[in-house]
């Protein structure tokens, strides 16, 4: 049976990457929310050998995220574990940092807010979290093809582009300390804790 794939995760894993050699560089422990189909995960574990990198995602995700793993097996990534916001609770395991793709706009509000404030709560001090994804700023999109998302997401049941102004009030303990431009208009996001 072929891996799951995504062509985003394969046009944006490398400008991600560059900007996780930044950040993560004293980082030894990575939670990956939402980890997918698993390319990410497989990709920054190579190329960042001295982080353990735990994927999570719901269950019905873990077969190809597994699939992956057998495909592109490293000593440092780790099995997926179930970890769905506003359905588990917070994993019991102890991470420097966390990493999350695409999830914020595809979470209802009540969830991302949830996902902000349990990041916020559950980094050690110093913690990075980094947060790939469109994002609008002051409730203008950067782009007519993020609007026209954004309209899509909602039609189709999903939350939507969340704001970083939301996000701030949300990830109370967390500051924004840089917002880097990437491919196709999205934008990453390094939050530190306090």
């Amino acid at each position: 049976m072929s891996k799951p794939f995504s062509q985003a995760c394969e046009n944006n894993k490398g400008p991600i990457l560059e900007v996780l050699k930044r950040y993560f560089t004293h980082s030894t422990k990575i939670l990956e929310i939402g980890s997918g189909t698993g390319q990410h995960g497989v990709h920054f574990a190579a190329h960042l050998p001295h982080l353990s990198w735990q994927m999570s995602d719901a269950l019905n995700n873990h077969k190809g995220i597994n699939q992956w793993i057998a495909a592109y097996p490293q000593a440092n990534i780790h099995a997926p574990i179930s970890f769905v916001v506003g359905q588990d609770p917070w994993p019991g395991i102890d991470v420097q940092s966390v990493f999350s793709a695409n999830t914020a706009h595809i979470m209802q509000k009540h969830e991302c807010k949830l996902m902000m404030g349990l990041i916020a709560k559950n980094l050690p001090s110093g913690g990075i979290f980094c947060q790939y994804g469109p994002f609008t700023q002051d409730g203008q999109f950067n782009a007519q093809s993020n609007a026209d998302f954004d309209l899509q997401l909602k039609s189709n049941g999903y939350g939507g582009i969340r704001d970083i102004s939301e996000l701030r009030y949300w990830g109370q303990g967390l500051r924004l300390v840089e917002l880097i431009d990437m491919p196709a208009n999205n934008l990453c996001l390094v939050w530190q804790k306090h």
